[in-house]
């Protein structure tokens, strides 16, 4: 459950994280590379200084630079720029949706949250800013992590800006698009004949290797930083509307980790008093795909014992068939009466395409998930179409071209003459 390399690195006299505390049971540990709980093996998260927190002023962060580092007074590590190891991800657009609005019958203010604007496409850049940045203050020297693609992409090109090795590991039949987007960067790229959770059911077991103990794998024993990363998307949520929370949030899951820790940033901002809770709260509303489900089936059935799946489908990004977060994203969207549904792979298509035709916003698969569910909540009353609205978009739509490659092409094909355009009615 730990690297070897005991000491932690972590400056508690400029970082308010205090502590690792157990979500489940509330234990508390040293800030070094452990992710689980020694007493009942639940999961770790990182413990703040309150009063650190309250420190932090709305001017201060204002002045900071124009990525997520203008939040570090709230984060776990970086707050000395020459510690951060980054691509300097964040601050990405906050895109209005009135046409998509419009079309969905939804009457309030519509936005995307388009993180395909970090630097290697995804959301991802900034969990492994943070992660890796931590792992480089615990003493680590070697990069690495489980993938659906996304986050692999993300620590290649973190360890090749800082110079540093880095070993990947990827389901072996990932989108090509996401395989050459790992690649380029020259790390060690490791396909393994499996699903996702085979695949970090074996860097769990890596981790614990003495081969292993210099290497940092941001989503195991560097985890607990790295799941605070992923917070920041719902502090610049908060600071574009004009330091206000939206009343509502649909988010996609795979482990639902984003989800959580999204809720948990609005928490911070409202605890700490840098913004106003919305009369009667915001609502979380989470989104996964038909083939991997399992979290949105327990919220159906009413019960909290989340079935692990066989992942399937076309949003490979969102294939985690055994969320390590799923209980946890489940008492947020009931805390804050939200809902989940899924959506299957033609409606994931068909969603792909609405937001680019309405919004000029190219999502990946996992985008398409999320506009998709955005349409049945709004069909179900379960999302109030006149309050505001954040829709969360993960990832950049070049690394998932397959999905849709079959159903776009030109519109008219010519010969290269005045008349051939007129006859095919391109003069009006």
């Amino acid at each position: 459950m730990t690297s070897t390399l005991a000491p932690t690195g972590i400056d508690t006299t400029a970082s308010p994280a205090r502590a690792l505390v157990c979500r489940a049971c509330s234990a508390r540990y040293p800030l070094a590379a452990q992710h689980a709980c020694y007493e009942c093996f639940g999961p770790l998260e990182v413990d703040y200084d309150p009063a650190a927190l309250a420190t932090v002023t709305r001017e201060q962060i204002e002045a900071g630079p124009q990525n997520i580092w203008r939040y570090a007074a709230l984060l776990p590590a970086g707050q000395d720029p020459a510690t951060r190891v980054t691509l300097d991800p964040g601050f990405t657009p906050l895109v209005a949706a009135d046409q998509l609005a419009a079309e969905l019958g939804i009457t309030g203010p519509l936005w995307i949250k388009d993180d395909s604007a970090n630097p290697t496409h995804s959301f991802k850049d900034r969990v492994v800013s943070v992660a890796l940045t931590a792992a480089r203050a615990l003493g680590f020297s070697r990069f690495a992590c489980a993938s659906t693609g996304n986050l692999a992409n993300s620590v290649a090109a973190h360890a090749a800006r800082a110079g540093t090795a880095s070993v990947v590991f990827i389901p072996s039949d990932l989108e090509q698009g996401k395989v050459v987007t790992t690649a380029v960067y020259g790390g060690d790229l490791v396909a393994i004949d499996g699903s996702y959770d085979d695949v970090n059911r074996l860097c769990g077991e890596l981790v614990e290797t003495d081969e292993f103990e210099d290497t940092a794998f941001v989503n195991v024993n560097v985890r607990p930083y790295y799941a605070e990363g992923s917070k920041t998307l719902g502090y610049e949520v908060a600071e574009q509307l004009g330091w206000r929370i939206p009343a509502q949030v649909v988010i996609p899951m795979a482990s639902g980790e984003l989800l959580t820790k999204v809720d948990k940033a609005f928490s911070e901002l409202v605890e700490i008093g840098l913004v106003e809770a919305p009369v009667g709260g915001w609502k979380v509303f989470g989104a996964q795909s038909a083939g991997c489900n399992p979290i949105a089936t327990a919220l159906h059935g009413g019960g909290d014992t989340i079935t692990p799946v066989k992942p399937t489908g076309i949003a490979k990004s969102l294939n985690i068939g055994d969320p390590a977060a799923g209980l946890y994203a489940l008492e947020a969207v009931r805390r804050t009466d939200g809902w989940m549904d899924y959506a299957d792979d033609d409606e994931i298509r068909a969603a792909v395409r609405l937001l680019a035709r309405t919004t000029g916003v190219f999502a990946e698969t996992a985008g398409g998930v999320t506009v998709a569910v955005l349409r049945k909540l709004v069909e179900s009353g379960k999302l109030d179409p006149t309050a505001e609205t954040v829709v969360y978009n993960t990832g950049e739509g070049l690394k998932t071209l397959d999905a849709v490659a079959g159903e776009v092409g030109p519109t008219h094909r010519i010969k290269p003459s005045l008349r051939a355009a007129r006859d095919a009615g391109l003069l009006g």
